[in-house]
């Protein structure tokens, strides 16, 4: 049994992993924001589902955006076995229709976001000398396309803090891998935020074109039953990080339709192993097993 504080549980990944990892006997802390307003109905959701199944799982009020928040949350919790880093946004529209706020605002959620709660995290798994950072990257950070710029933005920037945290913690014991979904069945399309300046985005006439497009396609996706659209294999590839033993887990783990995308991971891996030993740091790849 792990304690496992997982950000985001309001819907999606979170609520689905928050329900499944204590289901398989972990003590649960699912965090989100809101708890006392717009998010009360979730709270009471996850309670219930743990009082009927006598499972242990903690609701906590964590707001990525905010240090007070985060440092008060975690304060509360005296032993971190897991972080999941879920909670996150999209941002969509042509780059120039979006403010500086904005651009702002989503790189603060997605990136600085993770950055908070790992570090008010860190200490406890430091004392440990274990732990594990699951970080929710995308494949789109893996890629790029019209009208979500500032989103891959702060996906690949994520995928870059997140390596480098990898190697500084690996000597201290803890481990830190990256997730990145595909298109799932959850409500991420219908909750992106779109950009400020309308009228400069209808100077982008294709890129709407684009985004329409794309979306349908993805939307027919989630209506083929043998399509990897089923939220649960992000839930599944969290539980198969958790019980895979220190040492033994890749950085990166791609699930659901990847467009290919997976051949990057395949091509870049031996490159990235290459460059560990130019800086001779190979054994900083993840700690080592007890």
């Amino acid at each position: 049994m792990k304690n496992i504080l997982i950000t985001g549980c309001s819907s999606g990944f979170g609520l689905m992993a928050a329900k499944y990892l204590a289901k398989k006997g972990h003590h649960v802390y699912a965090s989100m924001r809101n708890t006392q307003n717009k998010n009360k109905s979730k709270v009471e959701e996850i309670l219930n589902f743990a009082k009927s199944n006598n499972l242990k799982i903690e609701v906590i009020d964590i707001d990525v955006t905010s240090d007070k928040s985060v440092d008060e949350a975690v304060s509360q919790i005296e032993k971190v076995d897991v972080l999941i880093n879920n909670a996150g946004r999209g941002y969509g529209g042509p780059i120039e229709s979006f403010s500086s706020e904005q651009f702002i605002d989503q790189l603060d959620l997605n990136i600085v976001g993770t950055f908070r709660v790992a570090k008010a995290v860190l200490p406890i798994m430091r004392a440990q000398k274990s732990g594990l950072i699951i970080q929710i990257s995308s494949i789109a950070g893996r890629c790029c396309s019209p009208g979500f710029g500032i989103y891959h933005a702060s996906k690949w920037g994520l995928e870059g803090f997140s390596e480098s945290l990898r190697y500084e913690l690996a000597p201290l014991g803890i481990d830190v891998v990256m997730v990145q979904p595909g298109p799932f069945a959850t409500d991420f399309f219908s909750t992106v935020i779109p950009s400020e300046d309308q009228e400069i985005s209808q100077a982008y006439q294709h890129v709407g074109e684009f985004s329409e497009t794309f979306g349908s396609q993805v939307m027919s996706a989630f209506e083929d039953k043998n399509a990897p659209t089923d939220p649960m294999l992000v839930v599944q590839a969290f539980e198969k990080l958790i019980d895979t033993e220190d040492g033994k887990r890749p950085i990166r783990t791609m699930v659901g339709m990847d467009f290919g995308l997976q051949a990057i991971n395949e091509v870049t891996e031996p490159i990235r192993q290459s460059l560990l030993k130019t800086f001779e740091i190979v054994d900083w790849d993840g700690p080592k097993a007890n």
